[in-house]
């Protein structure tokens, strides 16, 4: 186990796989494949609503009913209801292609022909299949639907081109279609009685009569490639939606047989999946390119516009940074978008608009990946002046310009950055400055200028004499970064030359050689360390103040791909393309841990609590979270986390952070690891944060209502007595009771028969078995640990909790024999009790609250016994010492308070 676990991914939205469509109540909820989970959509706003498992495999093909998933991966299909997987079914023997919902069974089609019929009423108690039909030999299929009122029978489009109708009831074979000369890639029911539309690879549209075998009308997609995907509209327009392998959606008018409009960008990849809403002008659309979009037909023209829509890269990100404290994390793709994901709620992720982008498209007659920005291969960021003006700039693939970005408004910002205008180069590197009013430019041709965010100004370059050209670097500036006081810049050329600058008067004030060629380069502004990658794969530690090397850390076996520093400056984590990610120790110059991924790492950012590593990996299109195990308990427990110099292989987190922990704790070390630290592991939860107070994570209304518990029941006691009824029944005077049954009202005999009952009461009541208040307490106080008893008392209402402590009161105090009386022990014990707690600071506020009304209660009954009077005395002194030290923490934070308030600037 390493010091990173793996958490989960964001970014994905949908992948290759058909969508399943469903309706419940009024509300529409479309599930979509991502990798080995699947995610429920709400279509009201595209939100999501439900993660399911994860499965050992990839999702080939999915299918819906009700509150039923159904997934098939590999040979098998998996049954989840909601989110928990309820069974699997498994009697393919090949990879299962198809699911069709029919009814109350599912119809499963594998690539070898073999179709089975599963029932998934009663699954838990049946799980065979209820009917299985063979196919012809030369029959692959390749597409499956049911036409409307076809009782019990399906149909089935094929490779070859031909389509059969089956009764899957007698298992028989009723019609085989001739087909197309064509392979069938797609099919689909109308609205009309016997008509299905059949979309073939060669790019044509059939609309056929399947009761007279007859063909109504052909269209033909202007765009090359096969058609993936049809819907018929449903609103009472005469449309039908054909989507094709170029990312193409043609709307076809059936009455006047022609078409009626393109959209050309629907989608930058194959279009999978597409479905109109029923008795809705709405259209949704799925492709490859990991998105989802709705389209609307409100237009005069009768074309659709984008209504809504859910994306994420369609290309692996190449690199990314944590963004507003660690809510947001920016990211930039090979896709050629720049895009903001955020951490906490999915809903919040977009991407920066680059202008009008699709307007400029049409208008040009271009596509819209040509006209945005080449891919980001560098940017910086700073914070401080989100709300003043642009506060990102990025540089982009073979550009010689950088271009600014305003993250308030999410949009491309009016300033281009153009370094060196007479010598124009591809810009490499880039840095803004910790004032966030100046970025700083580094190009292939070794020229580096800084300009004004604000105005987008040049001023001025930074120049070294002693080079043989009036540049700041020989060949290509790798790196550039900034102080945290605008004293110094340092620079890194690729042919292994590192010079610190004056940032003001832009002279050279130092450098040094490394001897090979610099990678990369990392800038820590608080402790002034520059970290370097050389192509040797040795990462070189500098202090830019002393000029001098400090650490040098060597291990990777491949291409060094990213580096990090931790914000408090003691951790360097790099990652490499040998698989590997490793945390180095700067102060005790030492690697402290290294995991081992299946997808190499190529871009990585920590967040600034430290709490969540963010890490994209080669052809992955989504960005993977870490949770940092020791974050809470102190450098002291790094080690029973970290695996030092050893290797631990770990899995990459899944989609679903809620899949089951046996696949997300496994791991396997590449390199024995000794079981001492395993056995640590689990007790370093539990262990109390040195010097901190610990609070009990209660609802304020909780603890607070146990101090005022009688003002509540006073206020809450009712104003009048009860009204006698006043109609009696006429022959017993009775009480109605909440049961229904009548009791009867007593008399004068009986009440004193119940005085003396209650007496006789009050003697039995030391002979009752004890509560398990009581019984937790004694064996709680027997091992020494009172962890149990407090969660027991943090559980309890605040009235039960006082009748708990109420039923210990002494009442008979005259006994001789006092100290032997279960109440009397148990006064005892919460005194022990008490005393613990506060001296290991656990549950502070709980326990002042607790221990108050304790002594409101029995008060009197510690102030008349001796020996409950020395435990009283003991626990004022641990009392008085545990909330010493805290005044003086809450007093020294006072006067700093009071003194910066007070100070004149």
């Amino acid at each position: 186990m390493g010091i990173f676990e793996p958490y989960r991914a964001i970014g994905y939205i949908t992948s290759s796989v058909p969508f399943s469509v469903q309706r419940l109540g009024t509300e529409t909820f479309v599930t979509v494949s991502v990798g080995k989970a699947f995610q429920i959509y709400n279509c009201a706003k595209l939100t999501m609503v439900l993660v399911g498992p994860q499965l050992p495999k990839k999702i080939r093909a999915l299918a819906s009913y009700r509150d039923y998933t159904f997934a098939a991966y590999g040979n098998d299909i998996a049954v989840v209801k909601r989110a928990h997987q309820l069974a699997t079914w498994s009697r393919h023997n090949a990879k299962v292609n198809m699911l069709l919902l029919f009814g109350e069974h599912i119809l499963s089609v594998d690539v070898d022909g073999n179709m089975f019929i599963w029932g998934f009423k009663g699954i838990e108690q049946n799980l065979a299949p209820l009917g299985h039909i063979k196919l012809d030999d030369k029959f692959t299929p390749t597409c499956l639907m049911h036409p409307d009122t076809y009782l019990n029978k399906v149909l089935l489009g094929s490779q070859e081109g031909t389509l059969q109708l089956w009764n899957i009831s007698t298992k028989k074979k009723l019609y085989e279609f001739k087909g197309w000369e064509s392979s069938i890639s797609s099919c689909v029911s109308s609205p009309a009685l016997d008509v299905v539309a059949v979309g073939c690879s060669d790019g044509k549209i059939h609309v056929h009569n399947i009761r007279f075998d007859e063909e109504l009308v052909t269209f033909v997609h202007s765009t090359r490639g096969s058609v993936t995907a049809l819907s018929f509209s449903t609103d009472g327009q005469p449309l039908l939606a054909s989507g094709g392998s170029s990312g193409v959606i043609s709307i076809w008018n059936l009455e006047k047989r022609k078409l009626q409009s393109v959209v050309r960008e629907a989608h930058d990849n194959s279009i999978v999946s597409l479905h109109f809403f029923a008795n809705e002008p709405v259209l949704m659309s799925s492709s490859a390119d990991n998105s989802i979009k709705m389209w609307i037909f409100d237009t005069s023209d009768g074309d659709p516009r984008l209504l809504r829509f859910r994306s994420g890269h369609s290309a692996p990100p190449l690199c990314i940074r944590y963004y507003a404290n660690g809510r947001h994390i920016l990211s930039a793709g090979q896709d050629r978008a720049f895009r903001l994901f955020s951490v906490i709620q999915d809903q919040q992720s977009r991407e920066l608009s680059q202008r009008h982008v699709s307007k400029r498209a049409k208008k040009l007659r271009m596509k819209e990946e040509e006209i945005k920005l080449k891919p980001v291969i560098a940017f910086d960021c700073a914070e401080i002046r989100e709300r003043d003006w642009c506060n990102v700039v990025t540089c982009h693939m073979d550009t010689a310009q950088a271009y600014v970005w305003r993250l308030q408004n999410f949009v491309l910002g009016e300033h281009i950055l153009r370094p060196c205008p007479e010598n124009p180069a591809p810009v490499k590197a880039c840095a803004i400055s910790a004032c966030g009013n100046f970025a700083v430019l580094g190009t292939a041709g070794g020229w580096i200028e800084r300009f004004n965010l604000q105005s987008g100004i040049s001023r001025g370059s930074y120049l070294d004499m002693s080079e043989r050209k009036s540049c700041a670097h020989n060949g290509e500036v790798v790196g550039v970064a900034c102080d945290s006081t605008n004293t110094l810049l340092i620079s890194a050329g690729y042919h292994g030359d590192i010079k610190v600058w004056d940032f003001k008067r832009r002279e050279v004030k130092s450098r040094w050689e490394i001897g090979c060629s610099v990678v990369k380069i990392v800038f820590h502004r608080i402790n002034g360390l520059l970290a370097t990658v050389a192509d040797d794969l040795v990462i070189r530690l500098f202090d830019v103040v002393a000029l001098r090397m400090v650490r040098k850390f060597e291990g990777h076996t491949d291409r060094v791909t990213d580096l990090c520093f931790s914000e408090d400056g003691k951790w360097l984590l790099s990652s490499s393309m040998d698989g590997t990610l490793r945390i180095w120790d700067v102060i005790l110059a030492r690697q402290i841990d290294a995991v081992h991924v299946s997808v190499s790492i190529t871009a990585l950012s920590l967040s600034p609590n430290m709490d969540v590593l963010a890490t994209t990996h080669v052809d992955q299109n989504g960005v993977y979270l870490w949770v940092n195990q020791c974050m809470f308990s102190g450098p002291s427990n790094v080690d029973s986390y970290a695996s030092g110099k050893e290797i631990v292989s770990v899995k990459m987190p899944s989609v679903s952070s809620v899949e089951g922990s046996e696949d997300k704790h496994s791991t396997n070390l590449v390199v024995d690891c000794t079981e001492s630290k395993d056995t640590s592991v689990s007790s370093t939860f539990n262990q109390q944060i040195p010097d901190l107070v610990t609070l009990s994570l209660l609802p304020k209304s909780q603890w607070q209502s146990l101090i005022n518990l009688d003002i509540i029941k006073a206020r809450n006691k009712p104003i009048e007595p009860p009204k006698k009824p006043e109609k009696a029944p006429f022959f017993l005077p009775s009480i109605p009771s909440l049961s229904g049954e009548i009791s009867f009202k007593p008399s004068e005999s009986t009440k004193d028969e119940d005085t003396e009952n209650d007496k006789e009461e009050s003697k039995r009541k030391s002979d009752l078995p004890p509560s398990q208040f009581l019984q937790l307490l004694q064996s709680s106080a027997d091992m020494k640990n009172f962890s149990l008893f407090t969660d027991y008392m943090k559980s309890l209402s605040p009235s039960t909790l006082d009748m708990e402590l109420r039923m210990l009161q002494i009442i008979d105090d005259d006994d001789e024999e006092l100290d032997k009386r279960p109440e009397f022990i148990s006064i005892e014990l919460l005194l022990d009790y008490f005393m613990h707690e506060i001296s290991c600071r656990n549950n502070f506020e709980f326990i002042q609250a607790v221990i108050r009304l304790f002594l409101k209660i029995h008060g009197e009954t510690i102030r008349c016994h001796s020996k409950l009077q020395d435990k009283a005395r003991e626990l004022l002194e641990v009392q008085s010492a545990v909330w010493e030290r805290i005044d003086k923490l809450f007093q020294s934070a006072r006067c700093m308070v009071s003194f910066l308030s007070n100070s004149q600037f």
